[in-house]
């Protein structure tokens, strides 16, 4: 929990419900200006060795021909910052002047090196000055302050020659590497991870240096966005400069699950008008996330200028921390309940038993009988197509309410509402569904409807989903009213691509905010083709679970912390994920971090139950948690002693043949 003086301090950015950016200084890098007037810049990183001169340079040229601005180079040690100036040279001969970063860690003198060459050094301040044991350290503020002093001579140096040689930084603060000083004063928390940043911070403004750029990454999507809010209210409460912020959930991981957590982290913060430039970590070639990047940036270039919304008193909301809304439990709606997925497969007539497939429940004909998956929806929207045939236990149908009052066994579905037919006929006795938008919470009659059988399903009027849709649900709190919210969004026919950051970002935003009892999503068909249409609703179906788990309301399969790769990576992470995802992805709900190096080791795992990092070459280190269980386990054994770890921990469990 935050402080009460810091959870009353809820300006961090210049309107909630309505898209504003916020302005910061200007920082060049090199000729790339971040924040001020310039748009939003992408960027990613190397993965080769940084001693591979050639590789790098054509590895960076890749990146940069996909449409990447700025290319961030690990150095970890003096001789790969050195070899920074090779790569820059053989850069410009081959006629690319696309500014370079140097990624530091654990290595002032490389980050001193590297400043005078490159056109900005990335140090991260809980292992810049710090080497992180673990431990638990009581202080004093006598002996906190000297501390500060320590870091203080260590980081002067550094800011000095950034000084002299026209050179940004990037202080750039990781949930999963904060110095156990700063553990042990405030804890693994999102004001840990700001603190952490403004020691820094503090010190470059004493000596007159600006040029900063500062990010706040966690790879739990929750953790990042309320530090991000929380760092832009600090900077502000102390009057320090603002400075652009680099958005990017670190570790996102893969595939589907990658480009959602990084859109639910990414996207609600660039809804609040924060954010200056992004990266998207995927466990993927580095160019691969140049065009996630551009969706996710190119949809905030029509953002200005939209209506805004009515005046909503926002006493109740808590941007800092995580505070579910209260609701009273209705069915399996609400109160403490996870929230519930619904199908919406209303546009697809005659419905077949093998259809439900998509929506992950499997029938199988030969034993005449269905398997329900971990991302099973726990209910389907049929509208006026009533399903004729029995559903798999535990889910249940919802239709229309003129469907519903005209069914002879009223028991085998639900009813959908719209609210201006609620009233004017039967309705279900325990669970009934009611079609809302803000304009119907704002008018004077709603709370007179208000029964304890009732679930909302509450969608926006507007392409501005998530402010229009978090006015909403801070106005039934204002009016005290605590029926279960099911959100719907309705994306039309929209791209694939673009469908699962946009619904990522508006949703996941949402149940971030502690919003929200269950979750439909739609998407159809351009040509309205039946099959198309199955496919898209299997996507929609993968997306509302995906967004569930990558904001931690919901967990319904195995979670990988991935690292990104980069020029200290002791093996091929693609290869190691994809080779891990295969033999554990059933297990549901457990989080498995897979990093690269030790940078990228015990800490960044953050809240991983498991962890498989290199430690050298051919040999990994395999942790439970942040202990280390078994070192040096040669490469080709690893998964198989991973997954016996997990056994003996009591948290494995066969995989089930859906076959059978």
């Amino acid at each position: 929990m935050i402080s009460a003086e810091i959870k009353d301090l809820k300006k961090y950015c210049e309107d909630i419900l309505s898209y504003k950016r916020r302005p910061t200084r200007e920082v060049m890098i090199g000729s790339i200006g971040i924040g001020g007037s310039n748009p939003i810049r992408v960027q990613s990183m190397t993965t080769v060795d940084t001693m591979d001169t050639q590789g790098s340079i054509e590895q960076s040229i890749r990146m940069i021909d996909a449409g990447c601005e700025i290319v961030r180079i690990t150095a970890p040690s003096l001789k790969d910052a050195e070899n920074l100036r090779n790569i820059k040279e053989g850069l410009r001969k081959r006629g690319y002047d696309t500014p370079l970063v140097a990624d530091i860690h654990f290595t002032p003198n490389a980050a001193e090196l590297a400043a005078k060459i490159v056109e900005k050094v990335r140090v991260n301040p809980g292992n810049y000055a710090d080497k992180k044991k673990f431990e638990a350290i009581e202080y004093t503020d006598e002996s906190y302050n000297e501390e500060l002093q320590r870091i203080r001579q260590k980081f002067e140096p550094l800011v000095k020659i950034c000084k002299e040689n026209n050179t940004a930084m990037r202080i750039g603060t990781n949930h999963g590497s904060l110095s156990d000083r700063i553990m042990s004063r405030y804890g693994d928390t999102p004001l840990g991870m700001v603190e952490s940043a403004l020691e820094f911070i503090r010190i470059c403004e004493d000596m007159d240096y600006y040029d900063i750029v500062i990010s706040m990454k966690a790879s739990n999507p929750q953790v990042m966005v309320q530090a991000y809010r929380l760092l832009v209210q600090k900077l502000e409460e102390e009057n320090l400069q603002p400075y652009p912020l680099h958005l990017g959930v670190t570790e996102a991981g893969d595939g589907e699950d990658g480009r959602i957590k990084s859109a639910v982290g990414i996207g609600t913060l660039m809804e609040d008008g924060l954010g200056d430039t992004i990266r998207v970590s995927l466990t993927e070639e580095p160019e691969a996330e140049i065009p996630v990047c551009n969706r996710l940036v190119e949809r905030y270039l029509k953002r200005p200028g939209h209506a805004k919304l009515p005046e909503i008193n926002l006493d109740a909301y808590t941007p800092f921390e995580y505070i579910k809304r209260n609701s009273i439990e209705v069915a399996n709606f609400g109160n403490k309940n996870f929230p519930r997925v619904v199908a919406d497969l209303s546009h697809i007539p005659d419905l077949k038993m093998e259809d439900l497939n998509v929506i992950g429940h499997h029938y199988f004909s030969l034993t005449d009988k269905w398997n329900m998956s971990d991302q099973g929806a726990d209910y389907v929207y049929t509208g006026k197509n009533k399903i004729d045939f029995m559903l798999p236990n535990g889910v249940r149908e919802i239709v229309d309410s003129e469907i519903w009052t005209s069914l002879e066994d009223q028991s085998t579905a639900y009813p959908l509402f719209d609210l201006s037919d609620w009233g004017n006929s039967d309705s279900h006795k325990h669970l009934n569904f009611i079609k809302i938008s803000i304009d119907d919470i704002l008018s004077e009659g709603i709370e007179d409807i208000l029964e304890e059988n009732i679930v909302f399903m509450l969608s926006a009027k507007t392409n501005h989903r998530y402010p229009e849709l978090r006015a909403a649900f801070l106005e039934l709190q204002n009016r005290n009213i605590n029926s279960p919210v099911l959100i719907f969004s309705d994306y039309g026919a929209l791209n694939s691509d673009d469908f699962r950051l946009y619904s990522s970002t508006d949703t996941g935003g949402l149940f971030v905010d502690g919003f929200g009892d269950g979750i439909s999503l739609k998407l159809i068909s351009d040509e309205n083709s039946r099959s198309e249409n199955l496919k898209l609703a299997k996507l929609a179906n993968q997306t509302a679970f995906g967004v569930l788990q990558a904001t931690r309301t919901r967990m319904s399969k195995t979670e990988y912390i991935s690292c990104p790769s980069c020029g200290r990576t002791l093996f091929d992470l693609q290869d190691t994920t994809a080779m891990i995802r295969k033999r554990t992805d059933h297990l549901k709900g457990v989080k498995i971090g897979i990093m690269g190096c030790i940078v990228n080791g015990p800490g960044e795992m953050a809240d991983a139950d498991y962890g498989y990092v290199g430690s050298g070459k051919g040999k990994i280190t395999l942790y439970k948690g942040k202990e280390v269980i078994k070192r040096s386990v040669p490469s080709e054994n690893a998964v198989d002693e991973l997954i016996e770890i997990i056994k003996s921990d009591g948290m494995w469990r066969e995989p089930e043949n859906q076959e059978l």
